[in-house]
């Protein structure tokens, strides 16, 4: 086993390679816009050479890879994924040469052979034969033969077998390769991706055990799934078991190409999962008996502020009269992000935790609103309830499709501390990147350290009681409560405008309290 300092040098080499291979066809400034391209063929050379390793296993038995690939073709089960690819000279060749020796009709015969991958391996169906790399767009093509060509040549240069690389490491180059993406995708980017160090923040608090079933009804590319996978492996390693049950990973994803993402994304961690795709809120596809089927664990990174303008499907009788019980706390109003916090709890066992990450504005809209707030009266079922355990106020700029600092908020089923919520205001636990801040590993470890134990510190943390929180009319944003700064010193804009409402919102319940009072007075 190479030590840490090794696996780092390992995954820095597998990253640099794979974003040079995603540039090779028109440069960093273009990669992203290939995505779809790229990603399946990095995938499918994951797939070749772990393939020729088990033809090598095979052939050190029946004497060659000829034999070898004879068997195999007659009995599929002998490997996990069967490439119907045949080298001319199989003792000689790899099966990856299959497609770097293509010549003529790059991008036709490539289409041809993703396609024949699939069928001869159905969990891959829709997954790398969806994307035609002969496609053109007012007749020319998206993608040309040279350029594919270039792309294939650099693919070839590592090999990405079982001796080559670990799963771990080719699965965190491929995240690596994601995120890469998601910083080219502007906006579209939070479809798919949630930074690695939120992930592995929800991952840790989760604390996910052997054996647990885990849901993410908004996967993107199943980065929370695969990073639960990964905190309870790193768990078991600390002490010292090598043998446990895996965790049961479930997913739905809206985009095909998104879903496809994250299909590919578990293979090549060596994962699996049940990934479904179609519109979760509309038809959530985990179900037992016609009711929702419901998971230890829960995390997820829903579309932010999503309006019902977007799904023209959803009006309040949508909430009230779902016929699988999903809405108790009822209508969400305008925005839908309180929707989505009521499936998700209702996806909860009797002993489940979800977290879930949300924009700051959702956990204080409607507070010192005198008229009725449909958002506001959700989260007061909620705090009614005693459901919400905790939640963290996250810095800003992290998030490739906002600068917006976010939250996370925990639900438990059995929490410990009645009454109360435990607040967390990470908001200076930052590093400067580019384009992206992000969140450094003492930083990471610092905020899980903190939740897990619910320690308090001034500026940093604590523990309020639902009372205090229902006289700030069922804020729970830990910008209310914990103030993080000195007068002097720079804030950041977000925070400011978000407490400026909060002193408007409280401007407004005071002056109506006091009209009433003067009426009363006859005034």
């Amino acid at each position: 086993m190479a030590k840490q300092n090794g696996n780092g040098e390992k995954v820095k080499s597998m990253e640099s390679w794979i974003w040079d291979a995603a540039c090779s066809i028109r440069g960093a400034a273009d990669a992203a816009k290939y995505k779809d391209y790229i990603l399946p063929l990095i995938f499918v050379k994951r797939l070749c050479d772990v393939y020729d390793d088990e033809i090598d296993r095979i052939a050190e038995r029946v004497t060659s890879r000829t034999k070898a690939l004879q068997l195999v073709e007659r009995d599929k089960s002998l490997v996990r994924f069967f490439m119907p690819l045949k080298p001319k000279d199989p003792e000689k060749e790899t099966t990856w040469d299959v497609i770097r020796t293509l010549s003529d009709k790059i991008g036709q015969q490539l289409t041809d052979i993703l396609r024949s991958v699939a069928k001869a391996n159905p969990s891959l169906q829709g997954i790398i034969d969806r994307i035609d790399f002969n496609a053109t767009t007012h007749g020319q093509r998206d993608i040309d033969d040279d350029r594919l060509s270039k792309l294939i040549e650099k693919i070839a240069e590592k090999r990405l077998g079982l001796k080559d690389v670990e799963p771990d490491i080719i699965g965190r180059s491929y995240e690596y390769l994601i995120r890469k993406f998601a910083e080219g995708s502007g906006q579209s980017a939070g479809e798919f991706y949630t930074p690695a160090e939120v992930g592995f923040i929800m991952a840790r608090i989760m604390d996910p055990e052997p054996g647990m079933e885990i849901y993410d009804p908004t996967c993107g590319s199943g980065g929370l799934l695969i990073k639960c996978e990964l905190v309870l492996e790193e768990k078991m390693k600390l002490k010292s078991k090598t043998k446990f049950a895996p965790l049961k990973l479930y997913g739905q994803e809206f985009i095909p190409a998104t879903w496809a993402m994250s299909k590919m994304n578990m293979v090549i961690h060596d994962m699996e999962g049940e990934i479904e795709i179609g519109d979760t809120l509309k038809n959530p596809k985990f179900k037992l008996n016609n009711k929702l089927r419901t998971f230890d664990r829960v995390l997820a990174n829903p579309m932010w502020n999503q309006g019902r303008d977007s799904l023209p499907y959803i009006n309040d009788d949508f909430f009230i009269n779902d016929e699988m019980g999903r809405f108790p706390a009822g209508s969400c109003g305008g925005k839908i992000d309180w929707g989505w916090v009521q499936h998700i709890y209702t996806s909860l066992n009797d002993n489940g935790r979800a977290s879930i990450v949300l924009d700051t504005g959702a956990l204080s809209r409607g507070s010192g609103n005198q008229s009725n707030n449909k958002e506001k009266d959700c989260r007061k079922w909620f705090i009614d309830k005693d459901l919400i355990e905790g939640v963290v106020y996250l810095p800003e700029n992290l998030f490739y499709n906002t600068g917006a600092p976010g939250v996370l908020i925990f639900i438990n089923q059995s929490k410990q501390y009645k009454g109360k919520i435990y607040l967390l205001h990470a908001g200076k636990e930052f590093e400067k990147g580019d384009p992206k801040n992000y969140i450094p590993k003492e930083s990471i470890e610092k905020i899980v350290e903190y939740y897990k134990t619910f320690k308090e510190e001034n500026k940093f943390a604590r523990m309020v009681g639902n009372d205090e929180i229902v006289k700030n009319d069922y804020n729970i944003s830990p910008s209310r409560y914990i103030h993080v700064n000195d007068e002097e010193t720079y804030r950041a804009i977000s925070e400011i405008i978000e407490e400026l409402k909060a002193l408007e919102d409280e401007k407004e319940i005071i002056d109506a309290e006091l009209n009433s009072v003067f009426e009363k007075l006859g005034i």
